[in-house]
């Protein structure tokens, strides 16, 4: 028989140990697992930007969103698909932006795995009443710019004093986003911009194969997202690198003798 003062000891480590089981439970229970934040910028008013975060929990994500120098008010939020420069169809609508510069919305229609990988951005605006002003927006996912990158310079044609460069940035997912940043362009005037086969020197001129975004000749610059050329087909931003091209910039509309700005790419360096 155990005397009085060992089960009195052996009682206390059965408790001990019970107790520290329920611990270990509990950790366990509310461990979060991975999580991965994504910038987001300024758009339409200065010095607002922030992050997304998205955090696995359990069989669920929460997207956290912090807004630094937010106007006051609450500002909606949402998960689109695309990108920031292309924009696209809402997916998720997240709750709003508060007082306080944040939001938490809990998903439960995707996975993390799905939403790490997701060709889409987040934006959220200055209010309900006012869609189409963006306080801050971010690449997520696939979409998110790397830091592999290849710059074009882009000369100008007399007497048009036109220039820049076309700065092509490799995204997550292996497709492009194309940044053309000029000067000497006049405020309130739109430029065409496209990619055309072969050199500069083609007697002619090469044909187009892929229409860029106008360039806004207030803030000389245009934002494309490339998958596709013109004819559907694929290419990726390692197929630019060896691209047989140029880009030319028009005064007004693609026609060959319009052009005020061009520069060679890919293999024509």
């Amino acid at each position: 028989m155990f005397k009085t003062g060992k089960f009195i000891n052996v009682l206390t480590m059965v408790i001990a140990l019970v107790a520290l089981m329920s611990v270990v439970g509990c950790d366990k229970d509310d461990e979060t697992g991975s999580e991965t934040s994504y910038e987001l910028k300024v758009q339409n008013i200065l010095g607002v930007t922030g992050t997304a975060t998205f955090i696995e929990t359990g069989n669920s994500v929460t997207i956290n969103i912090v807004l630094l120098n937010a106007p006051s008010g609450e500002h909606p939020a949402e998960l689109c698909m695309n990108t920031v420069a292309e924009g696209g169809t809402v997916v998720l609508t997240l709750n709003p932006v508060d007082e306080s510069g944040k939001s938490s919305t809990n998903v439960t229609s995707m996975t993390y795995n799905q939403l790490i990988a997701f060709d889409g951005f987040i934006k959220v605006m200055k209010s309900p009443l006012e869609p189409l002003v963006i306080l801050a927006s971010g690449d997520i996912g696939g979409n998110v710019i790397t830091d592999t990158n290849m710059t074009y310079a882009l000369d100008t044609i007399q007497p048009f004093g036109v220039w820049g460069n076309a700065l092509f940035e490799k995204r997550e997912n292996g497709n492009t986003l194309v940044t053309l940043s000029l000067d000497g362009t006049i405020a309130g005037e739109v430029y065409p911009a496209t990619i055309n086969l072969s050199s500069i020197s083609t007697i002619g001129g090469g044909p187009v194969t892929k229409t860029l975004s106008n360039i806004n000749g207030t803030t000389g610059k245009s934002y494309t997202t490339i998958r596709k050329l013109n004819n559907n087909s694929d290419i990726t931003y390692t197929n630019w690198l060896d691209y047989d091209g140029y880009i030319n910039i028009y005064q007004t509309s693609v026609e060959l003798d319009n052009i005020i700005s061009q520069g060679n790419i890919g293999s024509n360096l």
